[in-house]
């Protein structure tokens, strides 16, 4: 087929190779514009769609809004039969998802209607859901209510966000290159319209443990906003990136023993894998060597 594709992240340079190892024509990609360097003087950094785009030969565009009519016209005149969206980041309009023959299709990281919106991996992790999946939806004017062609579920385990991403970017870019070898087997099905919920955009701050939570969900914000989840002493930012659960109780937020046993709500965790700003991921046994938390100290 001849397909737009349109999509920034990680997430969706996976969807983008399992479209072209499949043969089919990607014609133009849409992406987000290049983002500013953090330094001044350095260039613009292009998104990892973008790169991947022009490894591949392929045309790149990256408008800042499709709501013009000339970018709807020239939208259009690409004269595909489908575009497929993951991860984008823009808004469609209604003239963009009626242009292709086909329509819109988008990779979406979730059960729908479970999880709408921006952030559905994370979201599933600090919601303690068992499982979760990828939907291919054709695409409507609503936030993700279009109805779903396919899905494919996996269970979460101990995942980060990051494992659980990658694993259902393959699933996904399997899923499209299915859907679209016979779309025909695959006629879209309206979504439920009950067991709808929305994963709101993340915010740095959710990154901070909530030691005044249960330990369960503690160590799930650890996966979730792998590796920035943190807590500070005396305004030194310590990284968890690992951490295993404990029955021992106490304050929440007191260190419990010499092994870095932290109170919680209810339960406690143990971080196993930490970072130090400017310094390498450590084993919290090797940190403590060198940067003693004493039994006692409260964290923040």
């Amino acid at each position: 087929m001849r397909i737009i594709f349109m999509g920034t992240p990680g997430f969706a340079v996976t969807i983008l190779d399992a479209l072209v190892a499949a043969g089919h024509e990607i014609v133009t990609v849409y992406t987000q514009p290049p983002r500013a360097g953090g330094r001044r003087g350095k260039a613009p950094t292009p998104t990892p769609v973008h790169a991947r785009a022009e490894a591949l030969g392929i045309p790149v565009r990256h408008p800042t809004t499709l709501r013009t009519a000339e970018a709807q016209a020239d939208f259009a005149a690409l004269g595909a039969d489908v575009a497929v969206v993951a991860a984008y980041g823009l808004i469609l309009p209604q003239a963009v998802l009626d242009a292709p023959r086909l329509g819109c299709l988008n990779v979406h990281a979730s059960l729908l209607p479970r999880w709408r919106g921006a952030a559905p991996v994370q979201r599933a992790i600090l919601a303690g859901d068992t499982e979760t999946g990828v939907g291919i939806m054709q695409m409507e004017a609503g936030l993700d209510t279009g109805p779903v062609r396919h899905e494919v579920r996996t269970p979460i385990g101990r995942d980060t966000a990051a494992e659980l991403t990658d694993r259902l970017a393959q699933l996904g870019g399997a899923a499209m290159v299915e859907v679209l070898g016979n779309i025909d087997a695959y006629p879209p099905v309206s979504q439920p319209e009950s067991g709808v919920t929305y994963a709101a955009k993340l915010d740095k701050s959710e990154a901070r443990l909530r030691f005044d939570a249960a330990a369960y969900a503690v160590e799930r914000q650890v996966r979730a906003f792998h590796p920035t989840a943190f807590f500070e002493i005396d305004g030194e930012r310590f990284r968890v990136l690992t951490a295993d659960v404990s029955d021992e109780s106490g304050a929440a937020g007191t260190v419990l023993d010499e092994r870095l046993t932290i109170a919680c709500g209810t339960g406690a965790i143990r971080p196993t894998l930490l970072q130090r700003a400017g310094r390498g991921a450590m084993p919290a046994a090797d940190l403590l060597r060198g940067f003693p938390i004493p039994t006692g100290t409260r964290l923040s």
